[in-house]
Order: structure tokens, then C-alpha cells, then sequence
């Protein structure tokens, strides 16, 4: 794979944003030790500091590996679940990370500081619905140094897709001396009908010279699906027999830095990775439907087979200067996403099910230029102020989705695959010292999008320290979020033979693109009260979203024309993407870590959600536990050997109210999960200085969940939970 002629993207833009990411060289001096910097920090430094940030550290992950996905430690932070794509339960077990109950489509995936946008090469459905994982699996477990979970206002500087909150995955890095690691991962599920897991990866670094170092790291994985009938005879409802269990994946990732320590003030990066995730296809469709027979026979020939695969490369060069007057950070980042897949139905219950056996490929690319300063000053305040510019295209082509029903019905052309969407944004934020122990950090981020417009991203953070132990923390920023490329497509038609149309009496409509959508916003707000005293620490956050202009389908009809549907002429309504007014998401986090004695630590939070919903209708914006609770026992036994208990409580999940016309839902599309608990114990041995081993159980009083189907027909049963498993690992460093 070669990366195309620049003369593919619009030059001028680009050539703007490269020269404000080369590096000052004219400006290189002697080092500077800068006080300032090191004692205030950055306003991004700073904000990692905020109630609404949580790390995550290469031992929690050793001491709780998870079976495939990262998503599976990251949900145990406070403020975060895992959910469908969205409420309609529709492909109900490619949970992703939902934070704050905003749905995963407004959590940002970072890698190294860099958007991930891959999730987007797949087909957007009519209620929100995407088959994907999302972007929580392009590093292995064991190359990760941490991870950065930050929500509400913490997050609004990173810009689209970033209202619920962002993850930044930071891998390890080149090192100054040769080192290597390899891990050895498998678990066993007691149940057969359950998919296992064995995973190898291997890291490397070092230094090729003085200036020159490395590193590379590789993963091979396999999770196995779950058996094709592990669901039968739960289904809610006779026409959602095909209620499919969890996928299997395939990974295989190959990732390689070259750093090279220009001098003693700057650095240079050159990365190159490539990543592959094939599925193995449970049966598993939008709707659930297996009654139409060439469907369903289409269907049972690629169970246990891979129906889609996405191929993700990725090449960015960064720089990092340590300056006289401050520090830069400027990189450029070219990621290209193929999602090669089984052709689906795009109209009425076939909508997202296989249809034959063709393949057809979603080609997403995304080019990213990033400049920014931090200048330490002494005007009144210590301070430090950070200005920067960023500039992102995205381009897609479709060769998957075209509806060849559209194509004569008068309204719309034929799918144009082919889609470009530009942003470029200027921010600037500063860390104020208003007195010691009173931080001030108001930032400005201005975006302009080429289908939405111009949005201002106004924020403000404080942090006020009342006595030696207390600390208040408050803030409030504008976060938004652009519509995506098939909302803003008007020629991406979707057709329903009625069961989809809100409100309509006729025997189906349409639900095409909307290039004049406006950006989603959300003034997210927080605060909160912190406890530090030695080992001890304890918070409670309080936060609320307010949701402007969140994208939904229509909800009434743009127009009502003649279409020749299957060789009948019919009325049919047109719905468009629309705004949908106001939202709302509100609630409380709390943490609590304390000592329980010299070996022994406790940590514990909790997530209560007060309201999740569209202020209009009262539907929910994702189906998530009212209290999730989690909690941790740490005990280092000895020198080598560790142990841990892990208890996770999720309070009851409410499903919507109507169904997609509009009607009340009754029976067992109201049903609730009751509150349910799952526990987990494991340990670690550290045989030597260079080889370990991990063991545990998850799930261990063996809780099971089975699918049931959508939401309009199973209520909250719209996912699998596995039982109890056993797991093991071994890994060596040298």
C-alpha cells in the first residue's frame, strides 16, 4: 500500500497546515531549563487533573487482562459503559464504550494523542445502527503504557466527537536500551457454547545509534464466536429467530516507530502500522429476520466465516521541541480504512442482512495536521498558554450501499458513494495561576466544517484547593460533534416498507441524506469535591449534559412522491436526517480509594445516572444501568505474588418507550434487566526478573444474559453476557 498523490486532497488547505507543523528549526537554541512550564504545566496538563479523568496503568492491565477488547477494563472506570451502537438494540453485542450515557458515537478513540476514525467506514442505519466494534482493539493489551479516560468538559478540546468523552491510548514507547517482551494469553469458557480466546504479542525497542531508536510490536488474536444456536428459543418475538450470539474476531497488527533525537530539544517520529479485524459471522443481522428463505440460506452458508474484514494502515510523522521560549508538538497523520464485506439490504427488513455472496469494499481516508505551542509567561499570572491549529479531511468511497430502488423514484439520483468532508479548527487555552492553589484554564476552540459551517467551542476549568486535603473543581465547556458522512449525503437513501416510518399511514417511505444538518452540541458541566490525604482518596463529581441538535431520522415527512417499489407504483413519505431540539444527560460519579493495610488497598466507584433521554419524546440516548458500582481488592502477598478481587454491580437498564412508528410498546418489549453482579478473582507471579504468570476467573458465580432481539420486541435483552471463564497468561521480558 503506497500513500496517494497529495494531488488527491485540496493542496492549498494542506500545504497551509504542513508549514505550520514543520518545526521551528531557525529557532533551536541551547536548552533551557523551563521552571514555569514544570511547575504549572499545560491547560491540557492540567485537565488531566479534572474529577472527570481516569488513568489506567500497564499493571492494571497486567493484573486484569482482558479477552480481547480494552473496552473491557475501560468500562470499569467511572461514567463509562458498554452498549449497543444505539437504542434500538440492533446488532446488540458489538458493545462499545459509552461514556456518560452519550453513546459511543460521541466517545473519541485516540492513539498516541491521534484520532482513530476507522468505525466510520461502516454503513450508518436508520436508528443510529452500525456493525462494527468500534476503534477499542487496534493495540494489543500488552503494548499499552496507559490509557486516559476523560470525560465531560476534559474533552471538549479534542473537537468532534468528543461530547461523551475520549480515550487516549498511549503504547509504549522507543527505548534508550534494547528490551523485548512476549505474552502468551488464552482463556476457557466453562460453557462450550461460548467463544474462547488465545492471543500472542510480542514488543521491541532499543537504540540503532546515538541519536536512533526503535520500536515494534505485533499481536496475533483470535476470539472464537459464539455457537450459531446459543440463543435459541429466547427470542422474544417468532419473527426474530434469528437472534445471533457474539461474533468471533480475528486480529493480526503490526505497528513500528523510528524516533530520532534531532538534538537535545527535539524529536522526530516516524510511524508506520498496519492492522487487520476479520469477523466469524454468528448469523447475526439489523433486524433479526430469517424468515424469508434465500435470505436465510444465504445466511447458514457463512456461519463460522469471516463476512467482513477491515484493514486498517496508518502513517504519521511527528515532532516534538523543547525551546527557549516553550515547547511544540506538530504532526501530520494519514490513516486508511478499508471495510471489505458482504453485500447488505438497505430497505425494509432485510435492512443490514447479507443478501448474497458478493463482496463489496467501504474505502475511508482521513488526513490529520496538528500544530500547537505551549509559551510559559509572567503577565500578573504565572501561566502558560497553548495556541494551535488542526486541519482534517475525510474521504470516503462506498462501493457497498448502493439501494438500486432509489435510482428512478424521482426524488433523489443514485447512491453517490463518493463523499469529502473538510474541518479546520484554531484553538487556544491557557493555565492560569491565579494564586497558589487556585488553577483557572478557560480555552476557545473554533471549527469550520465543510457541510455544517463555522462553531465556537468555548470552556472554563477551575480548580481551587480549600485546605490541605479538600479541593473543589468545576467546569463547563461547549463540546459539539459534525454530523457523519452518510447523515450529510442527500443521495444515501434508506428504504422502509413501513415498519420504520414514524407516524405514516401509507406502506412505506424513504430516509435519504441531509447536507444542511447542523453540528450536534452539548454544554457539558461538572462539579465536584476531592479528598487526598496520603494513600486516601475520595470524590464525587456531579455532571450534566444539555444536548442541542442531536441527529435522529425524521420524524416528519419532507415530501410524498410516486416510486416504483418491487414493480408497483406507491405514495410513499421522504423523511430526511433532522435536529431533534433538545437533550439531556445527567448524574453523579464518585471514587473511593483507601489502604486496608500495608499489603492490602480498596477501590471503589460508582456512576449514578439521574436522566439519559430525548427532552422530546423521553426515549433514552443509550440503554445503561442506573448505578454501576465497581470494586477492587488489591493484595501483594508477597514480593512476586499478587492477588485481586473485582466486583462489578450494574443497576437496572429501561428500554424505550415506542417503537418506530410511534407506538406505545407493551409486553416484553418493556422489560427491564434487574440489577445483576459479576465477580472476578486472578493473580500474579513474578517467577523471576524475567518471566511471570497470571491466572483467574471472570464471571465466577457464572451470571448469564442471553439476546433476546431488538428493543421493540425484547426490551433491555438485547446483549449476550458470558459466564463464568477461566483465563491464563505468561509473559517474558528481556
Amino acid at each position: 500500500m503506497h500513500l496517494p498523490p497529495l494531488n488527491q486532497f485540496s493542496i492549498r488547505p494542506l500545504s497551509l497546515a504542513v508549514l505550520l507543523a514543520l518545526p521551528p528549526l531557525s529557532l533551536a537554541a541551547e536548552p533551557v531549563e523551563l521552571q514555569a512550564t514544570e511547575v504549572l504545566g499545560t491547560a491540557q496538563e492540567e485537565l488531566r487533573q479534572a474529577l472527570g479523568v481516569s488513568l489506567i496503568t500497564a499493571e492494571d492491565i497486567r493484573k486484569a487482562p482482558p479477552a480481547n477488547d480494552i473496552a473491557e477494563i475501560i468500562r470499569k472506570q467511572p461514567g463509562v459503559n458498554l452498549t449497543g451502537n444505539s437504542g434500538s438494540g440492533a446488532r446488540g453485542n458489538n458493545r462499545q464504550i459509552d461514556i456518560r450515557g452519550m453513546g459511543p458515537e460521541n466517545t473519541l478513540i485516540l492513539i498516541d494523542g491521534k484520532p482513530v476514525n476507522s468505525r466510520n467506514a461502516v454503513r450508518y442505519g436508520w436508528r443510529g445502527d452500525r456493525d462494527t466494534r468500534g476503534d477499542s482493539n487496534w493495540v494489543p493489551a500488552e503494548q499499552i503504557e496507559r490509557i486516559e479516560v476523560l470525560r465531560g468538559p476534559a474533552a471538549a478540546r479534542y473537537g468532534s466527537g468528543a461530547a461523551g468523552g475520549v480515550v487516549n491510548i498511549i503504547t509504549k514507547k522507543a527505548g534508550i536500551e534494547h528490551q523485548g517482551n512476549l505474552s502468551l494469553y488464552a482463556n476457557m469458557p466453562q460453557h462450550s457454547e461460548e467463544g474462547a480466546t488465545r492471543r500472542f504479542s510480542f514488543g521491541l525497542s532499543g537504540p540503532l545509534s546515538e541519536t536512533l531508536s526503535y520500536r515494534v510490536y505485533g499481536n496475533l488474536n483470535k476470539t472464537d464466536s459464539d455457537d450459531e444456536d446459543i440463543n435459541e428459543g429466547r427470542a422474544a418475538s417468532p419473527d426474530s429467530s434469528a437472534v445471533a450470539g457474539r461474533e468471533g474476531v480475528r486480529n493480526r497488527d503490526i505497528d513500528a516507530t523510528l524516533s530520532w533525537r534531532m538534538d537535545e530539544s527535539q524529536t522526530l517520529d516516524l510511524q508506520a502500522g498496519f492492522s487487520r479485524q476479520g469477523n466469524i459471522y454468528t448469523g447475526d443481522s439489523m433486524n433479526n429476520l430469517s424468515s424469508s428463505a434465500p435470505i436465510n440460506a444465504i445466511r447458514s452458508n457463512w456461519i463460522g466465516r469471516e463476512t467482513n474484514r477491515m484493514l486498517r494502515n496508518t502513517y504519521a510523522i511527528t515532532h516534538h521541541g523543547d525551546w527557549d521560549f516553550g515547547t511544540t508538538l506538530n504532526y501530520l497523520q494519514y490513516e486508511r480504512t478499508r471495510n471489505n464485506r458482504l453485500k447488505e439490504g438497505l430497505a425494509g427488513g432485510p435492512e443490514g442482512a447479507i443478501n448474497g455472496n458478493e463482496f463489496g469494499t467501504i474505502e475511508l481516508e482521513n488526513l490529520t495536521a496538528h500544530s500547537e505551542v505551549s509559551l510559559p509567561l509572567s503577565a500578573g499570572f504565572e501561566q502558560v498558554l497553548t495556541l494551535g491549529a488542526e486541519w482534517n479531511e475525510q474521504r470516503m468511497d462506498d462501493g457497498v450501499s448502493d439501494l438500486a430502488v432509489v435510482q428512478n423514484i424521482g426524488y433523489t439520483d443514485a447512491f453517490k458513494g463518493e463523499t469529502t468532508m473538510r474541518t479546520a479548527s484554531l484553538f487556544v487555552e491557557d493555565n492560569i495561576e491565579l494564586r497558589p492553589g487556585t488553577i483557572l484554564t478557560p480555552g476557545l476552540r473554533f471549527d469550520h466544517n465543510s457541510f455544517s459551517g463555522s462553531n465556537w467551542s468555548p470552556a472554563l476549568n477551575l480548580s481551587h484547593r480549600l485546605d490541605e486535603n479538600f479541593s473543589l473543581k468545576a467546569g463547563i465547556a461547549r463540546a459539539y460533534k459534525v454530523p457523519n458522512l452518510y447523515q450529510s449525503n442527500p443521495s444515501y437513501a434508506l428504504y422502509s416498507n413501513g415498519i420504520g416510518c414514524w407516524g405514516t399511514v401509507g406502506v412505506g417511505c424513504f430516509l435519504v441524506g441531509n447536507d444542511s444538518l447542523k453540528a450536534e452540541t452539548s454544554v457539558n458541566k461538572e462539579l465536584g469535591l476531592e479528598f487526598e490525604s496520603g494513600e486516601y482518596q475520595a470524590s464525587l463529581t456531579w455532571f450534566r449534559n444539555d444536548y442541542h441538535d442531536k441527529v435522529e431520522a425524521g420524524r416528519t415527512p419532507v415530501a410524498n412522491i410516486t416510486a416504483n417499489i418491487m414493480g408497483n407504483n406507491r405514495q410513499v413519505d421522504v423523511f430526511q436526517w433532522s435536529n431533534v431540539p433538545r437533550a439531556v444527560v445527567e448524574g453523579f460519579e464518585g471514587n473511593l480509594k483507601m489502604p486496608l493495610a500495608e499489603r492490602l488497598s480498596w477501590n471503589t466507584n460508582f456512576t449514578w445516572m439521574l436522566q439519559s433521554k430525548n427532552k422530546e419524546t423521553g426515549e433514552p440516548l443509550s440503554i445503561i444501568p442506573e448505578f454501576t458500582v465497581n470494586s477492587t481488592l488489591d493484595w501483594q502477598v508477597s514480593d512476586p505474588l499478587s492477588l485481586q478481587a473485582t466486583v462489578t454491580w450494574y443497576g437496572r437498564q429501561t428500554p424505550g418507550k415506542y417503537d418506530y412508528k410511534g407506538n406505545v410498546l407493551e409486553g416484553d418489549a418493556r422489560r427491564e434487566i434487574s440489577p445483576y453482579a459479576l465477580v472476578g478473582i486472578g493473580g500474579n507471579y513474578q517467577i523471576d526478573k524475567n518471566w511471570s504468570v497470571g491466572a483467574g476467573i471472570s464471571n465466577l458465580f457464572d451470571k448469564r444474559l442471553y439476546r433476546e432481539g431488538n428493543a421493540r420486541e425484547a426490551g433491555a435483552y438485547t446483549y449476550n453476557e458470558p459466564g463464568r471463564t477461566f483465563y491464563a497468561s505468561l509473559s517474558t521480558s528481556f
